[in-house]
């Protein structure tokens, strides 16, 4: 289903048309249902992890580092940081994954005082061995420095995102469809639907919200399982001799 077939349906739901709920309350409370989905699935993928399948590029980004600095600031679209690689000086170039930052390793000092800091009061610099996240920032320990990493392109960030929503401009086109299985398209219409309904037509709210439920355990069922294809390994049971 596309986002002109899911507005449609919507309607329908809630026999509504486009004067009593227009394309861009549509717009917004498909959106919303949007991310609540994709949400569900990041939650649910197992080995075979989840993309967004409108995006045009991989869930991963690089970016400049700047000698000295420990701090760089990513888009808040990324939901989280899996993995932070810096890439190396060497012959062939190649990136080199760190450790994110266990707080209780530092016995108590902050991470200026653990890793240290240069006669001048700046960071300490290296070879990134850690890195430490807080909002949208990524703190690298110690900050790089250009003798021991590639500073262009030098951090590359393995990430989860959230949904490429659907704009105005697609909602006119109508040709865009949710990322995400199309066996379950039909969620975001029942989903939209129930603010609507739930004013207007109370009645079928408790039928829409039971779909979604139905709907919801089945794309967690699904996105739970998508690793079939990876062999699954026996071990013997221990036996207790007591």
């Amino acid at each position: 289903m596309n986002i002109a077939d899911l507005n449609s349906e919507t309607r329908e739901l809630c026999n509504a048309d486009t004067t009593s709920l227009p394309n861009a309350t549509l717009l917004y409370r498909v959106n919303n249902g949007y991310q609540q989905v994709i949400g569900w699935i990041i939650n649910a993928d197992g080995t075979w992890q989840f993309d967004d399948t409108n995006y045009s590029d991989l869930p991963r980004g690089r970016g400049t580092l700047v000698q000295g600095q420990e701090d760089y600031s990513f888009s808040s679209e990324y939901l989280d940081v899996e993995a932070v690689e810096i890439l190396n000086d060497d012959s062939p170039n190649k990136y080199i994954r760190i450790e994110p930052l266990d707080h209780s390793m530092l016995g108590g000092l902050s991470p200026q005082e653990y890793f240290g800091l240069l006669s001048t009061g700046s960071p300490q610099t290296g070879f990134p061995q850690y890195y430490d996240k807080l909002g949208d920032t990524i703190f690298l320990y110690p900050a790089p420095t250009s003798t021991e990493v590639t500073l262009t392109n030098g951090i590359r960030v393995w990430f989860k995102r959230t949904a490429d929503l659907f704009t105005s401009a697609q909602v006119t086109t109508g040709t865009k469809e949710p990322g995400f299985a199309s066996p379950w398209h039909i969620i975001l219409a029942y989903m939209a639907a129930i603010p609507y309904c739930s004013i207007y037509k109370p009645e079928r709210v408790a039928w829409l919200q039971s779909e979604v439920n139905r709907i919801k355990a089945e794309i967690i069922d699904f996105y739970g399982l998508r690793e079939k294809d990876k062999r699954k390994v026996i071990t013997m049971k221990p036996i207790s001799f007591r």
